[in-house]
């Protein structure tokens, strides 16, 4: 009784002691803010017809959608060419934040409000990898995904090494700013009845995170002990650590489902059901390539059991590093042939972001080393060494393997409940917005 009293403590101290993985949630980060920007930018020629008031998909139509399935959507609170403008240069912008790990928790709150915005609007535009990006852009939000390779992080650097040499860190302002005027956008769209419209999920979700960061900002401000601060950052350590583990089993429910899936298919069965997409011409943006994969009865046959065994092998093999690693390769290698063969990016890229939240932590951050010698030696032909602090090395850092392996690694901890301000000092909780 006493040993399994001792390994229950054990694990309540690591799950409330830090947040977990900040490698893998920097990299599902930077992937999903990726995949949706690069979709934006592609499509931006096109964002009329897909998402615009006057596209074949109409405002009115749109209205009576929503209105219909309550999905949130902020393209429908105003009607008009301008408002629509305003929404897609803001997604843009919040991804490319979210993407460099700029105000984290804000440009991640900001992220979601994007994604859901567009795909409800428009609900038949998209495949399979926009339901992934649906899902993961409010799981995101739960998370601290910016401790590490963010701004955010080489600002928490920069305020502690300053701290450190006794320098006068400036307080932020850029926090405040950005807390004010999503404060006031919510007031006013609460107010004129468009922000519960369709529903109160995401809307009070909007609400709860802009009060938490009023509440962070008051605890460093005004709090005399320390422990209303400790509180603060258990409790988000606790909801990132419960976030990640959502994500991962988002990701071991979407490869089973869709292994299981599969079997049931007579095409599955008989090893054909590769061979009809690659001669679809939604589907064959190479022809000549594809005409050469199927060519070979057998490489079609391989693809095709291969397929539905690691798809439905997967959530099983966490429990095995070696045989889980294996199997991510080869499910990364599939969707990036995906990506090449069958003309679908966007979905190889987010079902890609899923995967990497199982990579192992030793292999982010030898990828981390390349991509810092790469950068030190674009920077310093242009006169000077301009490298960064490297972020602090994570305590007890260990492969993120799977839900039951969550120890992945403490990472380089923030201000308490998010990642830390440019005013921030340590021991602090800065404020976040």
């Amino acid at each position: 009784m006493s040993r399994f009293s001792l390994t229950l403590s054990r694990g309540i101290a690591r799950v409330t002691g830090a947040a977990l993985g900040p490698y893998q949630t920097a990299v599902i980060r930077i992937g999903f803010a990726a995949t949706w920007l690069l979709f934006l930018l592609r499509e931006f020629p096109h964002r009329q017809e897909l998402y615009g008031p006057d596209g074949p998909w109409s405002w009115a139509l749109g209205r009576q959608l929503t209105d219909d399935n309550h999905a949130f959507t902020a393209l429908m609170w105003f009607h008009g060419q301008l408002w629509f403008e305003v929404c897609y240069v803001l997604a843009v912008l919040a991804s490319a934040a979210l993407l460099l790990g700029w105000r984290t928790r804000t440009a991640s709150v900001l992220f979601m409000v994007g994604v859901l915005s567009m795909q409800n609007r428009s609900v038949f535009i998209g495949d399979g990898g926009d339901n992934v990006l649906h899902l993961m852009s409010i799981y995101l939000v739960f998370t601290r995904c910016g401790q590490v390779w963010s701004l955010d992080a080489r600002r928490a650097a920069r305020a502690e090494a300053a701290h450190a040499r006794g320098e006068r860190v400036p307080a932020d302002r850029t926090g405040p700013v950005l807390w004010a005027v999503s404060g006031l956008a919510l007031v006013t769209v609460t107010l004129t009845g468009r922000l519960f419209h369709n529903g109160w999920l995401v809307p009070a979700l909007l609400w709860t995170v802009w009060a938490a960061l009023a509440l962070e900002w008051a605890v460093a401000r005004w709090a005399r002990s320390p422990q209303p601060r400790i509180l603060l950052d258990v409790i988000a350590s606790v909801v990132h650590n419960g976030a990640l583990v959502v994500i991962m089993a988002e990701a071991c429910l979407i490869y089973a489902t869709a292994g299981w899936y599969k079997i049931q298919g007579s095409r599955w069965q008989d090893g054909t059901a590769v061979y009809y997409p690659l001669h679809l011409d939604y589907f064959s943006p190479w022809p000549g390539l594809a005409d050469l994969m199927s060519s070979s009865g057998t490489i079609m046959m391989i693809v095709a059991y291969g397929t539905v065994m690691v798809q439905v092998a997967f959530p099983f093999t966490l429990f095995n590093r070696r045989v889980k690693n294996v199997l991510l390769v080869l499910m990364m290698t599939e969707h990036a042939v995906i990506a090449v063969v069958l003309g679908l990016p966007f979905f190889s890229l987010a079902m890609i972001a899923a995967d990497a939240v199982f990579l192992p932590t030793a292999f982010l951050l030898l990828l981390g080393g390349w991509a810092a010698r790469a950068r030190a030696r674009l920077v310093r032909p242009g006169g000077g060494d301009h490298t960064l602090p490297a972020p602090r090395a994570p305590k007890d850092s260990e492969d993120l393997d799977g839900p039951e392996d969550s120890q992945a690694s403490a990472g380089q901890a923030g201000s308490a409940g998010s990642e830390a301000s440019e005013g921030s000092t340590p021991g602090r909780v800065g404020f976040t917005a």
